[in-house]
């Protein structure tokens, strides 16, 4: 038998070997229906906008010295509120500075003198709000383009929201903000202000939107990243199901009820209202006294039996 021959002989057998051991290990499952009872419920629903922001100063004011000089003296640290007209520091000016600096090096007596004649600048805070910056030292020079203290009024939200969704916010609608530094605190807001021009983001068209706590955050700083839901549409104390208990048919809404006496459920038309990710309004077709049946698919694990053996090793005999 030449070597042609063999190789047609031999490719058969393993071709049949192959598709033998595919036949024992595939396993075979098995699935049925099963039907779950439940019934509507009343609770609160809501649709929301989800998008991102961040919390930024709704006017943020730089205070900037009048003349080149030198800060003798910071009255404030970050994190304080301020009054308008408050003194935030003392500066001399780069002559005061000069002729402070050659009184000491004459006498003790002479730098008190020239002290009390010629006096400092103050800083002054022209507008009630908080530190956000206060990080200029005392010595530190610096000229009339330094901000030497950053006051911010308020603190607010600023989202971006897609131009899809843009036209569902309104200016007072509520909203909900969490902070990335602290995702389990929820801090209620309020639309404030829609911004008419469109920036482009990730080549994505949005429109910024500004938040109003409706209570001051003690967790609110500059620059964190939050989430935004501004919420859409909200009902309170309405019939809610689950949203696999509804099916849809040639555009009618229905779910399955169980009626006594009748092994197979019923279809029963209803009517919709908002949902979310989990349960929708039904406005009308149920009450609360239905009963109505969910089906899902239940499978069942092949057995041990089933389990594909190798056909070259010898069957071991019970």
């Amino acid at each position: 038998m030449n070597k042609k021959t063999k190789l047609y002989l031999i490719v058969p057998i393993i071709l049949i070997v192959a598709a033998f051991m595919a036949l024992k290990i595939k396993p075979k499952t098995k699935s049925s229906e099963l039907l779950k009872e439940i019934s509507p419920t009343l609770g609160s629903i809501q649709t929301i906008i989800s998008t991102t922001g961040t919390v930024l100063p709704k006017n943020r004011l730089e205070a900037k010295p009048p003349v080149n000089g030198r800060i003798e003296s910071i009255l404030v640290k970050e994190g304080e509120n301020v009054k308008t007209g408050q003194i935030l520091a003392w500066m001399s000016s780069t002559e005061r500075a000069a002729l402070l600096d050659a009184a000491r090096g004459e006498s003790e007596e002479k730098s008190k003198y020239w002290q009390e004649v010629y006096k400092p600048i103050a800083l002054i805070a022209p507008i009630d709000g908080e530190v956000i910056v206060a990080t200029t030292l005392t010595g530190q020079t610096v000229t009339t383009g330094d901000a030497v203290i950053v006051l911010s009024d308020h603190l607010i939200v600023r989202a971006q929201v897609d131009e899809t969704d843009i036209g569902k916010i309104k200016l007072g609608q509520n909203a909900i903000v969490s902070l990335d530094a602290y995702p389990d605190t929820k801090i209620k807001a309020t639309v404030e202000h829609i911004y008419y021009e469109s920036k482009t983001v990730n080549n994505v068209t949005i429109y910024e939107v500004d938040l109003m706590p409706q209570e001051e955050s003690p967790l609110f700083r500059s620059g964190m990243n939050t989430s935004v839901d501004f919420i859409e549409q909200s009902k309170e104390n309405t019939l809610l199901l689950p949203l696999e208990a509804v099916h849809r048919e040639k555009d009618e809404n229905f779910v399955l009820i169980k009626q006594n006496g009748d092994k197979e459920p019923v279809k029963r038309s209803v009517k919709l209202g908002i949902s979310d990710d989990k349960n929708v309004e039904i406005v009308s077709g149920l009450d609360m006294n239905d009963k109505i049946l969910i089906k899902s698919a239940k499978y069942v694990l092949p057995k041990s039996n089933n389990v594909g053996t190798n056909p070259f090793m010898p069957a071991h005999r019970r």
